[in-house]
């Protein structure tokens, strides 16, 4: 199972590769995806689209796990920010990659146990889940978050299948190149998870 973790943003888009079924999780790739605040907005957008194509193309992944977006006091970075996860979204999905999202405190109690974790605690427990040293991870919290992000997707996802020690190795493959949401659920029962 190959999982693409995103933390979007508008100047620094945050993503991390991860893969792990029966065997230990393991880091594939992590790094950010940098926009100039001198570039316009829409070109910034098209930079973090194309950034995230290339990755997916790449790398493959079976699933795509975002972060939400954090509504704060200031409507035009939330706003912003909107734009950013739209993009990220669009280009999991048009490779027809089941997506998902998760709230900044949902990926924090995951990973660290509480979801007022600070981001340090979140460096700390990620390194931990993936055996790497601190050292050896970019600074940035961007990665770190989106890191995050995809493990807190892998463990969702083996607490959704009941086992919390392994996942299927046969990789389930869409029965069709369709496009319309309701048929995907429909041929794929076991792929879709439902917040109720």
């Amino acid at each position: 199972m190959i999982i693409l973790g995103v933390d979007p943003g508008t100047l620094f888009t945050g993503y991390a590769v991860i893969s792990g079924v029966n065997e230990k999780l393991k880091l594939l790739c992590c790094d950010i995806i940098k926009n100039p605040a001198k570039n316009s907005f829409p070109i910034r957008l098209k930079h973090i689209y194309d950034g995230l194509v290339e990755v997916i193309e790449n790398y493959k992944p079976d699933e795509f796990a975002i972060e939400t977006a954090f509504y704060g006091k200031n409507v035009q970075s939330t706003l912003k920010l909107g734009h950013a996860r739209g993009v990220s979204i669009l280009a999991a999905v048009n490779k027809q990659i089941p997506t998902t999202e998760y709230s900044p405190r949902e990926v924090k109690k995951s990973v660290s146990g509480k979801g007022a974790a600070s981001k340090v605690q979140v460096r700390y427990m990620v390194c931990s889940a993936l055996g790497i040293k601190e050292s050896k991870l970019p600074k940035q919290t961007d990665i770190s978050d989106a890191i995050a992000v995809a493990l807190c997707h892998h463990n969702r996802l083996l607490m959704y299948l009941g086992n919390k020690n392994t996942l299927p190795t046969k990789k389930i493959k869409l029965k069709s190149k369709s496009s319309r949401w309701a048929e995907y659920i429909n041929q794929n029962p076991g792929r879709v998870l439902v917040n109720r």
